[in-house]
């Protein structure tokens, strides 16, 4: 069986050790196969919605820096598949670029890491030709809409290949990333060993110099932006002197006598939040805080998208576990549902934040395993995207989920065969709940040939 796991989905990795496997292992991947399934007739709608693929930068690296016959190639695969959309990568998580801009300090991309014939390698891009508007240019020709994914609170990164991004490269940008509350104490996160390094959403100046870059691609003729990454890094993020300062300042100028004891001790992490049988005194005022700031940040960030095209649709790719994405800080829901009677970390003040309201368009990933297309509740494909829908009510126009295709079965516990029909499945169920479908990644279907098997899954939706 083909498996695909690049670093640079690190963060993936990290989310499904915390909510993934502390849900499926109550509740999928130790279910035998799911019976054979008879789709129902298709809503006659279903032929009229957005079907998006992603292409992740650094994965699709190795076909794609230096040949655009390769581009032209895919996405004629992409499109005789019945995708309608395709969103390509162009801030990948050392947070340089793949499209022009004259923001200060920003670099465009000249190597990242990906998997070559099994090594891990420093893929180098010698070609000086527009990344971004190559997409776009071979896109329009084959009637895809071309939205750019654009990796948020990345800053760097760094691995045994070495290290990029701008908090590599200016010392005096170290302000900007994020301080971790670790068991030895707050810590930067660039003392912190390596991987992908996340600014402090909190961070005026990091809000204002990504909202620049923003207004760059903003120039280029896409359909969308859409954010991702756009979050703290973790339930461990953000606990610097900025942060705190202005959470006392939420809090109406309390001085906390006890930081950060009062929110969560230092080395607490996600499974230990979710055990707690009582929470510390502000913590849960605490995540509230931190959805307004990303709340705060998305409005910004869409400003500035709409000041220079109005038409360019702004949105974001998150996770489908809402129960537990207040990790990162995040309210993806409309401010119309109230999480508040149903979950205990949740204020009355928390559905404010719900930025479903800001979005054109928000991609779920409803990241389940292959043997768990099916059902009403989280961890499994359709009951993620149906939770999606019901959370994010009429705030969003346009919600797509779907899976990740190469990363969804990390004990190979389905066959081959299993996850071919899961992806076939998957389309409808995922459909039939949302407004479109999504698909992660581009470099699963190209590794393992499965392109037939969402085909399938598309004539299926739409009643061909």
């Amino acid at each position: 069986m083909i498996k695909f796991t690049t670093i640079i989905r690190q963060f993936f990795v990290v989310l499904l050790s915390t909510g993934f496997l502390l849900t499926t292992l109550a509740c999928g991947n130790n279910q035998p196969p799911e019976p054979e399934y008879e789709f129902p007739d298709p809503p006659e709608d279903n032929i009229n919605k957005p079907r998006f693929i992603w292409i992740d930068a650094a994965a699709n690296f190795p076909d794609f820096a230096n040949n655009r016959e390769n581009i032209t190639r895919d996405l004629a695969l992409a499109k005789d598949a019945g995708f309608t959309d395709i969103v390509v990568d162009i801030r990948p998580t050392s947070g340089d670029i793949l499209y022009k801009s004259t923001v200060e300090g920003i670099q465009q991309v000249d190597w990242l890491p990906a998997w070559v014939k099994g090594v891990y390698s420093k893929v180098e891009r010698t070609a000086t030709w527009d990344y971004l508007q190559t997409f776009i240019d071979e896109g329009k020709k084959l009637d895809l809409r071309v939205h750019a994914g654009f990796n948020t609170m990345a800053g760097g990164h760094s691995s045994g290949l070495g290290s990029r991004g701008i908090l590599y490269r200016d010392q005096s940008k170290k302000e900007w990333a994020t301080s971790e509350n670790l068991s030895r104490g707050i810590t930067n996160t660039m003392d912190n060993g390596t991987g992908t390094k996340f600014f402090n959403p909190a961070n005026d100046e990091v809000q204002e110099f990504l909202c620049d870059l923003l207004r760059d691609l903003a120039k280029y003729n896409l359909d969308g932006i859409i954010l991702d990454r756009g979050r703290f890094d973790g339930i461990q993020s953000d606990f610097s002197e900025i942060t705190r300062g202005k959470f006392e300042s939420y809090l109406g100028n309390i001085k906390l006598a006890n930081f950060p004891e009062d929110i969560l001790p230092p080395g607490t992490t996600m499974q230990q939040v979710i055990s707690m049988t009582s929470y510390p005194a502000y913590l849960t005022r605490w995540l509230e805080f931190r959805a307004k700031v990303i709340y705060d940040f998305m409005e910004k960030a869409r400003s500035a998208v709409k000041s220079v095209n109005p038409d360019i649709k702004f949105g974001v790719y998150v996770g489908g576990w809402y129960s537990t994405y207040y990790e990162v800080g995040v309210n993806w829901a409309s401010p119309k549902y109230n999480p508040h009677p149903s979950y205990r970390w949740a204020t009355d003040k928390y559905r404010n934040y719900g930025y479903a309201e800001l979005m054109d368009q928000i991609l779920i990933g409803a990241y389940a395993s292959p043997l768990n297309v099916y059902g009403s509740t989280e961890w499994t494909m359709q009951g993620f995207s149906r939770l999606a829908k019901e959370k994010i009510k009429d705030s969003c126009p346009m919600v797509a989920s779907g899976p990740d295709v190469g990363n969804w079965d990390s004990e190979n516990r389905a066959t081959q065969q299993q996850e071919n029909q899961a992806i076939v499945n998957s389309v409808k169920a995922c459909m039939d709940e949302c407004d479109g479908y999504f698909l992660f990644d581009m470099i699963h279907l190209k590794m393992a040939n499965q392109w037939e098997y969402v085909k399938e899954g598309i004539n299926i939706a739409i009643g061909e």
